[in-house]
């Protein structure tokens, strides 16, 4: 029998205290007990980042890393990536530009892009495919994901 432990964070702004198994991963705490099935589950084992989310302003893969982890931690979800009343320009980019395609890696990657440009605001083609690496894309051959990056890096310039 397993106890569970009492785990406190703050999600999409909205404070969370919940009890978990101690073996639970982020992501199903994520999906399963939070329902914000935007953050996707495709590898379970941290090669593919279609479950990757923002917490304390690093990506991170949810499927490698336990719940009791992000205990105090700040985390953003694509869900709570804009204000609720219009889509992000990294979103609207993607879709303007055909960055997406089935939508699984595509929260994982808009979050990954967030993260480049809070970093660098005018990467480089290579600093952009550097960075989204480690989000893996089997419908878009990755063209159209990296000019939705360029794309939206030009219009915030």
């Amino acid at each position: 029998m397993t106890t569970k432990k009492n785990l406190t964070f703050n999600i999409n702004g909205k404070n969370i205290k919940i009890e978990v198994e101690p073996r639970r991963t982020l992501l199903e705490v994520i999906r399963d007990d939070l329902q914000l099935t935007g953050t996707k589950e495709g590898c379970s084992n941290g090669n593919c980042g279609a479950c990757t989310v923002i917490v304390d302003d690093l990506t991170v893969n949810t499927c490698c890393i336990l719940a009791l982890e992000v205990q105090g931690a700040k985390i953003t979800t694509i869900e709570g990536f804009n204000d609720g009343t219009k889509l992000h320009p990294i979103q609207s980019s993607f879709i303007e530009n055909g960055g997406l395609q089935c939508g699984i890696c595509t929260p994982g990657l808009i979050l990954s892009t967030h993260q480049l440009l809070q970093s660098n605001p005018n990467p480089s083609e290579h600093e952009i495919r550097y960075a989204l690496a480690g989000n893996l894309c089997r419908c878009t051959g990755y063209d159209k994901i990296i000019l939705s990056v360029q794309k939206v890096i030009e219009n915030l310039n």
